[in-house]
This record gives structure tokens, sequence and C-alpha cells, in this order.
């Protein structure tokens, strides 16, 4: 049985942090003070805190893809990512990685897309027809 993680990161904006991911992901509110908001993402907890974001580089080799380093993100089944998928770019998303497939016929095959929140914070999102081959070899 999977569990939630908990993530903790900074954001610059907390009202445009409510908006992208309220809004925009789909995400649902939690507590929140002056300085942090919690929001369910995807069913993980994630708490924004006011602050200087983390650096990042696009430093991970994936295929032909050099990817920002470090990154979060979620795996959703292929339903739910191509729904979240037209969301983002119904919303105008400045991809860092437009939705697209990898590992085509592999084990491992999934859809994914990499984006930036409004302070700059990387996240993937993949997709995957068949939960259980998350881990394939």
């Amino acid at each position: 049985m999977l569990t939630p993680f908990h993530l903790a990161y900074n954001v610059t904006d907390l009202a445009e942090a409510r908006r992208f991911y309220g809004e925009v992901l789909g995400c649902t509110e939690g507590r929140s003070t002056e300085s942090w908001v919690d929001f369910s993402f995807f069913g993980h907890q994630i708490s924004l805190h006011l602050g200087t974001p983390f650096a990042t580089e696009a430093t991970g080799k994936v295929g032909e893809h050099m990817v920002p380093m470090p990154h979060l993100g979620v795996i959703l089944a292929l339903p739910d990512w191509q729904a979240l998928a037209t969301r983002l770019e119904e919303a105008g998303t400045d991809w860092v990685i437009p939705p697209s497939r990898r590992f085509e016929g592999e084990p491992g095959e999934q859809a994914t897309m990499f984006f930036r929140d409004p302070s700059g914070n990387p996240i993937e999102v993949k997709g995957f027809a068949d939960l259980d081959a998350v881990f394939a070899r």
C-alpha cells in the first residue's frame, strides 16, 4: 500500500501559488498561515512556504532530454495525466518538456511533462497506462 509523502519547499508569492496549485493543477488547499499553505498534491501533502526557491540546473539526462534537478513530481494513471495535460495546455503553460511519451515499447513506458510553478520550482508529472509498470525493468 502506498502512503502519502510530505514535501515542503519555498515559493515567492502565496497568492500566485494558490492560483497555480489550486486552480490550474486542481489541488485542494489545506491549512495555512500568513507564511505557508498546504495542498493535497494528488493525495500527497506539499507545504509551500514563503522564501527563496531551491536552485535547479538541467543536469539530469533522461533519454534525449536534460531535465531540471532537483525536481518534484507525481505519477498518475494515464487518463488523469491526459486530463491534467489538457488543463495545463489551456492555461498556457510554458513547458520545460511538453507532454510526450518516452520509453515506448519498453518496460516503464510512460507519458511525461515538465513545467515550472510560478516561483520556478520544476515539476514532472508522469502518466502510466499500467501503474504496476512504474518500477518495471
